[in-house]
């Protein structure tokens, strides 16, 4: 079994499979995990057992959507120039705000690094405008301006990890939000915090908004067909894969290049997220960014320095930022929370392979 990550103890090579082969990809069908049961040689109850059990530890966030940005709510990354004695407070206040779904401390004057996100760009403002009135504290809001590598999923057989499957189809272009239909929203919005793990985890989605198992399916599966949804499987927690060490890594692009030289960057197979930014003058002088991840800092420091040197990105002005602190990591929170009804559908089984 390739070992990249130094995996938790009690994952065999069937749990090695079941947390690589399916970040991508889960059945939608009636009985997902009677499937991927199946892929490993295992019972339905074991891969059950397994996941919740990998759930409680930390190592697997959800079983769900990663949807592909600007086509939901709005998002912003944003960093904080924060005074040392006030971080852990200061994240602290950050990471309760329901729509904040990644704080990490980073290595740099601006050293509080989260991701926020709200149901369009009003209430991502109103929400950053809080907490610059509150905390006091330079922030910059750098949204996302072109992606040109964006999944986050990991390989864990790949030295250095990786994303699981190449996502530059989309490289570059233009990506509009669109509005939801009800349906839309009430599916989307409760597979926002993931599936549960149940046998019929799809009709169980469906008894908590009142559709039949049936238009769940169909409706995920549409989001994907159509761009809305980038991922839909495993989400995983790297530092509780032994892929202990990131760092971001940031270069000053002319803007009549960023393009070639971000989907250059982008191929390489150590990146597993790569992107345009605005610059923030005189703060923030960068508009390239990409992330590499690694079991150690001195592997991820060594990679990074390599592709640097190959693709020549180091002619221009850059940054390495290295994670310290995890104040909060969890799935984006774009839309609102449907509430519960009484289904009186009955467990219509999807006609997409269901098992019996």
């Amino acid at each position: 079994m390739p070992r990249a990550a130094v995996l938790p103890p009690g994952v065999d090579d069937a749990g090695f499979r079941l947390l690589n082969d399916w970040q991508r990809d889960f059945p939608l069908e009636s009985r997902p995990f009677a499937t991927l049961a199946a892929s490993v040689g295992r019972s339905e109850a074991e891969v059950l057992a397994a996941f919740r059990d990998w759930q409680r530890r930390g190592i697997v966030s959800r079983i769900g959507a990663v949807f592909a940005p600007r086509r939901i709510g709005a998002s912003a990354l944003v960093a904080m120039a924060v005074p040392d004695e006030r971080l852990v407070e200061v994240a602290t206040r950050v990471s309760a705000e329901p729509g904040v779904n990644h704080n990490y401390e980073r290595e740099h004057r601006f050293n509080l690094w989260f991701v926020a996100g709200a149901v369009d760009a009003q209430a991502l403002s109103s929400t950053l405008e809080g907490l610059q009135d509150e905390i006091r504290c330079p922030m910059l809001v750098l949204p996302l301006l072109e992606e040109y590598h964006i999944d986050l999923g990991f390989d864990l057989g790949a030295r250095p990890a990786r994303a699981v499957r190449p996502a530059i189809d989309r490289a570059g272009a233009s990506i509009a939000s669109r509005s939801l239909s009800d349906t839309e929203l009430s599916v989307l919005g409760a597979a926002q915090e993931g599936l549960a793990i149940v046998g019929t985890p799809y009709a169980e989605l469906g008894r908590r908004i009142g559709a039949s198992e049936t238009r769940v399916i169909e409706t995920i599966a549409d989001a994907q067909a159509s761009g809305l949804i980038r991922r839909w499987g495993v989400v995983v927690r790297h530092h509780e894969l032994g892929i202990g060490a990131n760092a971001m890594c940031v270069w000053d692009v002319p803007d009549e290049r960023v393009g070639e030289v971000g989907r250059r960057l982008a191929r390489e197979p150590a990146v597993t997220l790569c992107y345009r930014r605005p610059r923030v003058l005189p703060d923030w002088p960068y508009n390239l960014f990409c992330m590499i991840h690694g079991s150690a800092r001195e592997a991820v420091l060594a990679t990074r320095t390599e592709i640097a040197a190959r693709l020549g990105l180091d002619d221009f002005a850059h940054a390495v930022l290295f994670s310290g602190r995890r104040f909060k990591q969890r799935g984006a929170r774009l839309l609102p929370a449907p509430a519960p009804k009484r289904s009186r559908a009955t467990n219509a089984t999807a006609g997409r392979g269901a098992h019996a």
